[in-house]
């Protein structure tokens, strides 16, 4: 079992080698490590992070197969099926860091956003079940002075919708919230930035 802080320590060092284009797994499928995770796996870290495209969680930290419990779902968002998952993960893998990564720009925040300053738009039931997930987290902002600013209302929710998310974790589950208490799990926000590569770790991280 890796201790949460180690896990940490290893994916700042293998963002640090994707941003700087040096990455260190030539490939994700090498015959040889298939061949050894067929008895079963020990990812050292879950990752619970949006399904954008530009922000795949093996390669943003630069690692390989069997090292990270990925659960992907627009917005970092937490239903009951994304804790379970996570609870499953840290339960059965003794998995002892769990990191929500959100990243700039996101496509489900612009979307919440825009809802709420022009309600009454048509919208899919499914991504309305998104949107209703991030609301809470950003609504408040509306009614501060970023309104004015639309890049920086849009820098704050991310990070408020990240916040949310590791909040929800750490208290929306007795089990979560057992593990973190007994067996040394921890529960971390990060923000991806599009432009630069580099992960930023949100809050008690360090």
């Amino acid at each position: 079992m890796i201790p949460a802080s180690e896990a940490l320590q290893r994916l700042r060092e293998g963002n640090r080698r994707f941003a700087a284009g040096a990455p260190s797994h030539d490939a994700l499928s090498h015959l040889e490590r298939r061949n050894e995770l067929l008895a079963g796996q020990e990812p050292f870290a879950i990752i619970l992070g949006c399904s954008d495209s530009r922000v795949p969680a093996e390669i943003v930290f630069d690692q390989g197969l069997g090292d990270l419990f990925v659960i992907r779902v627009a917005g970092n968002v937490v239903a009951s099926s994304q804790v379970g998952s996570v609870e499953f993960a840290a339960s059965q893998y003794h998995t002892r860091l769990v990191v929500v990564l959100g990243h700039s720009t996101c496509g489900a925040i612009l979307a919440t956003l825009h809802e709420l300053q022009n309600p009454g738009g048509e919208t899919s039931r499914g991504l309305r079940s998104i949107v209703d997930r991030v609301r809470p987290a950003v609504e408040g902002l509306l009614a501060t002075e970023l309104r004015h600013d639309s890049d920086s209302l849009v820098r704050h929710a991310v990070r408020a919708n990240i916040r949310s998310s590791v909040d929800h974790l750490r208290h929306g589950s007795e089990i979560i919230e057992q593990l973190v208490e007994r067996n040394g799990l921890r529960v971390v926000g990060a923000e991806y930035s599009l432009e630069s590569g580099l992960v930023e770790f949100l809050g008690d991280a360090d």
